[in-house]
């Protein structure tokens, strides 16, 4: 009887004891982002977001009374490192989310893995086939190139422009823009009178930008890319003297583009979030304090900027938390199905209502249609 209570009461001592550990073990936030390499510019704003909110939350006091630990791998803009990384957070390092894939490429080198291994999966990369068809362990943040091309459409149609030359970049990204904008050009009345492409580590696009010049017609110029290209191309359109309307994809949605592009840039259009014109949105904005906070707290911890990119990750992991916190633990399925069923949730980029058939939840109003003026951000517009 006494060996039977002792045993009873060891077994309840080791449950109590592992019950203690797994609620002071970490929630493992695995993530692989372009921190180095053409895409650095969106995956260094992403990693710093990360780490500031991972170190905040733990300062107060972690989700569920356990901290996070951020597993982090830059994949240099490189697809395949991505995939190699992607094992090694699932495999080695056993990670209960991944937030990352800065660019198109690396997100879907990556999607096979996610889908086999049951994991979570938030990309922070902005192309339709991402989340189209749905995969059951993948969403992302960003607005899709589908939704931009259609923000510019919409403000082209006002303006009369229906004759429209499209340059797109070769990458994951720009392909797939080139792609949508080619679906929902005929919805505006838009017709492509030029279609050309560049590579992304193309240092100048004067030949394809003359033949647009060269086309009979055109009244507008659409560029669909990420990373120094679409900034050279800006540049070689003013030095060739072009004059028409110039647009861009939300790519482009940071100071490093103004930067890049210099004087080339003004006039340019494009759609953005509420991060690049905080100062001007209304005071009534459900957004405005969300990115308020967001970009004070960016700017005081790095003396930088804020951009759109970063809003992407800070998005990723707050909808994480608030799935974890709402799951009522990290446990993968079930925070997988709280991160479907998110509602209401008001963050960088828009108001975000996920469903089994949408794991992205924005929609068109969550983009803010700018223009580059006198080297800073105007709003055009309402939403």
């Amino acid at each position: 009887m006494q060996a039977s209570i002792r045993n009873t009461l060891f077994g309840l001592a080791l449950a109590v004891a592992a019950g203690h550990a797994s609620a002071n073990e970490p929630i493992k936030i695995g993530s692989v982002l372009s921190v180095t390499g053409p895409a650095a510019f969106l995956g260094d704003p992403e990693l710093k977001t990360l780490q500031m909110y991972v170190e905040d939350i733990n300062k107060k006091g972690g989700v569920l009374g356990r901290p996070l630990q951020l597993v982090h791998y830059d994949d240099g803009s490189d697809a395949n490192k991505a995939n190699g990384f992607a094992k090694r957070l699932i495999d080695d390092d056993k990670v209960d989310v991944l937030i990352g894939g800065t660019t198109t490429g690396s997100t879907m080198s990556m999607v096979p893995l996610v889908e086999r291994a049951g994991l979570p999966f938030i990309s922070l990369a902005g192309a339709v086939p991402i989340i189209e068809p749905v995969k059951k362990w993948v969403f992302k943040t960003p607005h899709t190139d589908r939704m931009a091309a259609e923000k510019v459409f919409e403000d082209m149609k006002k303006r009369g422009l229906s004759k429209v030359a499209l340059l797109s970049e070769t990458s994951g990204f720009g392909q797939s823009g080139k792609k949508e904008t080619e679906a929902v050009a005929g919805k505006y009345g838009v017709s492509l009178v030029a279609n050309e492409t560049y590579g992304p580590k193309d240092t100048d696009m004067s030949p394809q930008l003359t033949k647009i010049k060269n086309t009979p017609g055109v009244q507008a110029l659409f560029i669909f890319g990420l990373g120094q290209g679409p900034a050279i191309a800006t540049k070689n359109y003013k030095q060739l003297g072009l004059t028409l309307p110039l647009y861009h994809a939300h790519g482009v949605a940071s100071e490093e583009f103004i930067k890049l592009a210099g004087p080339a840039a003004e006039g340019v259009r494009l759609p953005a979030t509420a991060l690049l014109v905080i100062d001007k949105l209304d005071a009534k904005d459900p957004q405005k304090p969300v990115v308020t906070d967001y970009a004070r707290a960016f700017q005081a911890r790095w003396k930088t900027d804020v951009s759109s990119f970063g809003g992407y990750a800070y998005d990723g992991l707050m909808l994480t938390v608030d799935a974890i916190k709402r799951a009522g633990s990290a446990d993968k399925a079930k925070v997988r199905d709280a991160l479907e069923a998110t509602k209401g949730y008001v963050g960088a980029s828009g108001k975000v209502n996920m469903s089994p058939t949408d794991h992205m939840g924005l929609d068109l109003s969550a983009f803010r249609l700018v223009e580059i003026k006198a080297g800073d951000w105007a709003l055009l517009g309402s939403k």
